[in-house]
């Protein structure tokens, strides 16, 4: 047997020469075979991530283009249909008959007034991003009952330019119903962002497509009362001063009120903002007091009742959503013509501001009771002071201008337009009186 010595140290010299060197020789061919594999490996592997990336592109690609919500010849002919006017007569001012652009359709008032703007034979086409501010299954039911009556909605948001240009490259719409926007006075406290993106971005947006449109649409839109924020005068009138915003959402609506006379005075677009005052109805928006005091009172849970300073109640000049749908359609009848043409304007063209209430503050303590009778169940009450939270103590419109221009006249109080709430609150939520209908 060979000793450990004999294996290290062989006695034959040449031996150990020829045995080193093909020791040498093996070794430098492993060497050598086993670099050109891992090279001929990365090279593989380097063409393997490029197909994937190439083909997760691929299907990145086909992905968007088959699960995009608009678009294609069938998305085209939903549009082009749903603009379809088939009113024959015409009896507006100068506005002859309209084919409705409706942001934010698939919302509380967006979905009424393109209800209206469809039952007396205009064309209406809507557009929603459907957001998660409150719960989409209650903007998505809205949907389906715009369906049933043959209007459209656009799946997409206002600061998409894309998608406006392809809608105005379809349909020449008449008219802008700019309803769009992020909602909530406290909200803003929380997501601050989402304003600007909405109610300032999305708005200057729809205005560069509209300016640049041939021919230019007229324009109406939703600001706020919120805009008179710390103004003590009342009632609130169009000319009061409006530079004391309470909220950022306040702060956003004024804001949107100085962008569009921008747009009216440099591009001739007809601009009609509306200052809506606390609306509320049937499909009302959730985070509204009248719509969580109706939950959780039916839910037998405590309500919270803001006072303002010196113990005083707060009020507000709650307008019925069929009063505001007519001034909505009011104002569309009466907007004049935009005067501009492929962005330049030829001519002033008419801009003017409303208030859109019902000229009758009432208490929050008194919408309270008013829910307690039509509801029959008391309401636990949790009554605090109000925080510094952007609301303001009341509101109340003057709605003189409105009257006169196009003979807006508000015809529900709140214990009628609140009985018509609850009766489609128990009806859509499926309560009778705290327990669910079989």
């Amino acid at each position: 047997m060979r000793s450990l010595e004999d294996e290290l140290f062989p006695s034959t010299p040449g031996k150990v020469k020829i045995e080193r060197t093909h020791t040498i020789n093996r070794q430098f061919y492993r060497c050598f075979a086993s670099t050109s594999t891992m090279f001929l490996w990365a090279l593989f592997l380097i063409a393997l991530t490029a197909s994937y990336l190439s083909f997760q592109s691929f299907v990145d690609s086909g992905s968007r283009y088959f699960s995009a919500s608009w678009g294609g010849i069938q998305w085209e002919k939903q549009v082009r249909n749903s603009a379809q006017i088939s009113r024959s007569d015409d009896i507006r001012n100068g506005g002859g008959k309209m084919s409705v652009l409706v942001t934010g359709a698939a919302g509380f008032v967006g979905s009424h007034v393109s209800l209206a703007l469809k039952k007396r034979g205009d064309g209406v086409v809507g557009i929603d991003n459907f957001n998660n501010y409150y719960d989409p299954t209650l903007k998505k039911s809205r949907k389906n009952l715009l369906s049933k009556n043959g209007i459209f909605i656009v799946e997409g948001d206002i600061n998409d330019a894309k998608l406006l240009a392809k809608l105005f490259d379809i349909v020449a719409f008449t008219h802008v119903m700019h309803l769009a926007a992020q909602a909530g006075v406290r909200y803003a406290m929380e997501n601050p962002n989402s304003y600007i993106h909405s109610n300032i971005a999305g708005l200057v947006t729809l205005l560069e497509t509209c300016k640049s449109a041939n021919p230019q649409p007229s324009i109406v839109w939703a600001s706020s009362s919120s805009v008179y924020g710390l103004n003590e005068k009342v009632p609130f009138s169009e000319s009061d001063r409006t530079d004391q915003p309470a909220s950022l959402y306040a702060a956003t609506k004024k804001a949107g009120e100085e962008i569009t006379h921008t747009y009216n005075h440099i591009y001739g677009l007809s601009i009609t903002g509306l200052r809506f005052f606390t609306v509320y109805g049937p499909w009302g928006r959730p985070d509204m007091a009248y719509f969580s005091f109706t939950r959780n009172i039916l839910q037998g849970k405590p309500i919270t009742v803001y006072r303002g300073k010196n113990l005083v109640d707060l009020a507000r000049d709650f307008t019925y959503i069929d009063d505001i749908v007519k001034g909505c359609l009011g104002s569309l009848d009466t907007s004049g013509k935009s005067t501009g043409s492929g962005g330049k304007k030829t001519g002033p063209a008419p801009y003017r501001i409303f208030n859109l209430g019902n000229t009758s503050p009432v208490t929050v303590p008194t919408l309270v009771s008013i829910l307690e009778r039509h509801l029959k169940m008391k309401a636990k009450k949790n009554i605090i002071d109000m925080p510094g939270n952007g609301d303001v103590p009341f509101t109340h419109a003057n709605i003189s201008s409105a009257t006169d221009e196009f003979d807006y006249k508000p015809a529900t109080d709140l214990q009628t337009g609140l009985k018509k709430f609850v009766r489609w609150y128990l009806s859509y939520y499926g309560y009778n009186h705290g327990k669910p209908i079989n």
